[in-house]
């Protein structure tokens, strides 16, 4: 019998699709938590159902392009991100890739700026730039989050738009277990912040599908030109995923060595540990 996750995860929203890729009558498959589950466009909306049980549909929401489904009882609505109503931004769905890795060893790994100089070498980062800056962490109980400030990073080619290397500012949000939402700073306006999330689903305790979601401030470059650019990064990080041993993330602090680059991952670790998550972790022992 597959596992089932805690009541945390289960009553939680959960991506399986971006939205464009569900055309109207054809049914795809997919599974969570190891559960099969189908779904399809139909006239009315989306319609997500355990396999063969049509007739008993789980609830669906549709937010930032995609489609999030539940196996429990989840809130009536999904963190926020506001910045993906903003008028004049594109709103790019960059892709759904599966990885052989927990959804938490995934959202960790969003959150290390110490390996952009020796996985994206020449785009987000570069030798000899390779410090990560003292910046501050926030665990937020109010906003069920956690929030990472003031982290910066010297970058030779911050996005797509920009025109050359640059001091990179950042700010990383998890409002969700298995989310995380990146704010970077624009090439192109200096007042504002490009926005690039990743939402991991969790087919199984180690294995995934990441969908990527980019919400960009550029009137230069194509929607496929910034696809491809996010899709290069992610196509980097992939088989480092993939060779991460053990896959799930191990929530004790004295499993793997902290550096102070991991203070994020350290607290990402904790809030996950206080929340009784128990779906792609190795918890803690006593």
């Amino acid at each position: 019998m597959p596992k089932r996750p805690s009541e945390v995860i289960a009553n939680n929203w959960h991506v399986i699709s971006a939205g464009e890729d569900i055309a109207t009558g054809t049914v795809r498959a997919t599974r969570l938590f190891e559960e099969p589950l189908e779904y399809t466009r139909a006239d009315d909306g989306i319609r997500v159902w355990r396999r063969g049980k049509p007739q008993a549909p789980l609830p669906v929401l549709e937010r930032y392009g995609f489609v999030w489904t539940s196996l429990g009882t989840p809130p009536d609505d999904l963190f926020a991100i506001p910045e993906y109503a903003e008028a004049d931004r594109f709103n790019i769905c960059a892709g759904s890739i599966g990885v052989n890795v927990s959804a938490p060893r995934a959202i960790e790994n969003f959150l290390d700026m110490g390996h952009f100089p020796y996985v994206h070498t020449g785009i987000l980062g570069d030798e000899p730039h390779t410090e990560v800056k003292e910046y501050d962490v926030e665990v937020s109980d109010a906003r069920d989050e956690i929030l990472a400030t003031r982290c910066r990073f010297f970058q030779p080619m911050a996005a797509l738009s920009a025109g050359g290397g640059m001091e990179v500012e950042y700010v990383y949000r998890v409002p969700h277990p298995y989310c995380s939402v990146l704010y970077k700073s624009c090439p192109t306006d200096a007042t504002r912040m490009d926005v690039i999330a990743i939402f991991c689903q969790p087919t199984s305790e180690e294995t995934i599908r990441a969908h990527l979601l980019l919400s960009m401030i550029d009137e230069v470059n194509t929607l496929a030109g910034m696809r491809r650019f996010q899709q290069t990064i992610f196509g980097q990080d992939k088989p480092i995923l993939e060779n991460q041993y053990p896959k799930k993330l191990p929530l004790d602090p004295r499993a793997e060595t902290p550096i102070r680059a991991d203070k994020s991952a350290i607290a990402y670790r904790r809030w996950l540990s206080n929340k009784g998550v128990d779906y792609g972790v190795i918890p803690a022992t006593a």
